[in-house]
């Protein structure tokens, strides 16, 4: 998208009710912040991520079988 694109919708933006204004500058600036967070994921995280969200038939742990494994882990 070209910034004359995204200076044409942001200028109709001005035309909506004060409302959905809020709500489009709420969203603009939670994207905003989401830039300054000093958390990044590696690429090898992304992957993994994709990778696991591709799972339909992911399992999932029980919070007492989580806490189980971490014990283990920890040598608890």
């Amino acid at each position: 998208m070209s910034k004359e694109q995204v200076k044409t919708i942001l200028d109709r933006v001005l035309t909506w009710p004060p409302e959905r204004q809020e709500d489009a500058a709420k969203m603009l600036m939670l994207m905003e912040s989401q830039d300054e967070s000093v958390y990044r994921l590696t690429d090898e995280q992304v992957e993994e991520v994709r990778r696991r969200r591709s799972d339909p038939n992911a399992r999932r742990l029980t919070l007492e079988e989580f806490k189980e494994r971490l014990k283990q882990r920890l040598g608890e």
